[in-house]
């Protein structure tokens, strides 16, 4: 270690790590079984019952909650939404849309605005140039050629010439005498001050405050704290981690001896046990099931998937397709049942042919020069119309 941090004596470290040993291995012995019997019960009992607790919450609660959320709550909620719609919010939009916007467009602001614009503004302006004219005109006229003249010429020349001539001077003179009055107080007073109230407990604090505190507190303090508390506080720290890690050791090794002893008297019976009942479960029960599996039930669903499943379907399939059939059919019959009633009541639409829209044709009356594309009209005398 450095000069800053001497090493303590044996004197100190062996009967402080002795302490320390005493006083930490039951603490981290009972720190190791808590440790090991938590891990046990997470891993044996806490776990286990999770999973559990998580499948039957899952198949219990979740599951049905889920089919009741989507087969009722759902389409009950869009029920109610759409009855409160209808009840609660179109009546209040169509009268909203219907009677209030058209009441208050057609009944409050085009008559507003039309007041406004016809009648209020013409008046206001009509107003304003009244009060101009006979207010603020006379107002500002008495402004400028009165007041402005009497304060500029009665008050304000006269004041100027007396700051300029009487007060100014008169100032100068008395801030020069109180300006050398303060200096003469500000060099007296501050020494007058400190000759009073600041030298002689400046000299209590250098010659006796200060020799005291440093002589007779601070360095015996300091001598006690560099040699005796940070030496024993430096060497209680490593105490602690030495005898933290050897507790440790002797903890695992107590804990090694109670897991071999525990393996020997109840871990290998049981795992012997345990491996019996797996033999004899896979040769007794296991195998037996397979094969009445493979042999039996396996060969009876597949007859009865193939001789018994597929025909029924095959048969419902037909059936219902010949249902759906005559089902189409009957509504063909009564459309055209009904088509024929109803024409037999109002009587038959007479069809309208498609066709293109004739051009018309220009033709000249009895002239033989024909336009292009025109045909001639036939010359009718006009006895013969006649």
């Amino acid at each position: 270690m450095s000069m800053e941090h001497p090493t303590p004596p044996a004197l100190i470290r062996v009967p402080v790590r002795i302490v320390v040993l005493v006083a930490v291995l039951p603490v981290r012995v009972a720190r190791d079984v808590l440790t090991a019997t938590g891990r046990l019960l997470d891993r044996t009992l806490l776990r286990p019952a999770g999973r559990a607790l998580e499948w039957f919450l899952e198949r219990a609660v979740v599951l049905p909650a889920r089919w009741l959320y989507r087969s009722v709550l759902t389409p009950a909620g869009r029920g109610l939404a759409w009855l409160l719609r209808a009840v609660l919010v179109w009546p209040w939009v169509g009268l909203w849309r219907y009677v209030v916007v058209p009441v208050a467009r057609y009944g409050v602001a085009v008559p507003a605005v039309w007041l406004h614009r016809r009648v209020l503004s013409p008046l206001g302006t009509g107003c304003l140039f009244l009060l101009e004219k006979l207010l603020l005109v006379p107002l500002v006229a008495l402004f400028r050629y009165v007041l402005v003249p009497l304060l500029r010429y009665g008050i304000a020349l006269p004041a100027g010439w007396l700051d300029r001539h009487v007060l100014t001077p008169l100032g100068h003179g008395l801030a020069w005498f109180f300006r050398r009055v303060g200096r003469g107080l500000g060099w007296f007073l501050p020494r007058l001050g400190q000759a009073v109230f600041v030298w002689p407990w400046a000299g209590l604090w250098r010659y006796v405050v200060a020799p005291v505190a440093r002589y007779g507190i601070a360095v015996p303090v300091l001598w006690l704290w560099k040699r005796v508390l940070v030496p024993v506080a430096r060497e209680v720290r490593d105490a602690l981690g030495l005898c933290w890690r050897v507790a440790g050791f002797v903890s695992r090794a107590v804990g090694r001896g109670l897991k071999r002893l525990a393996w020997n008297l109840l871990g290998r019976p049981l795992v012997r046990v345990w491996w019996g009942l797996r033999w004899c479960g896979r040769n007794l029960v296991a195998r037996p099931v397979a094969r009445a599996w493979a042999s039996v039930v396996r060969p009876a669903g597949r007859w009865v998937r193939d001789e018994v499943w597929a025909p029924a379907r095959r048969t419902a399939a037909e059936a219902g397709r010949a249902a759906r059939e005559a089902l189409a059919s009957a509504r063909a019959t009564l459309r055209e049942a009904r088509g024929d009633a109803w024409r037999a009541l109002v009587g038959a639409a007479r069809p309208v042919e498609p066709r293109e829209p004739a051009a018309a044709r220009a033709r000249t009356l009895g002239s033989t020069t024909n336009v292009s594309g025109a045909v001639p009209a036939p010359e009718i005398s006009l006895r013969k119309r006649g």
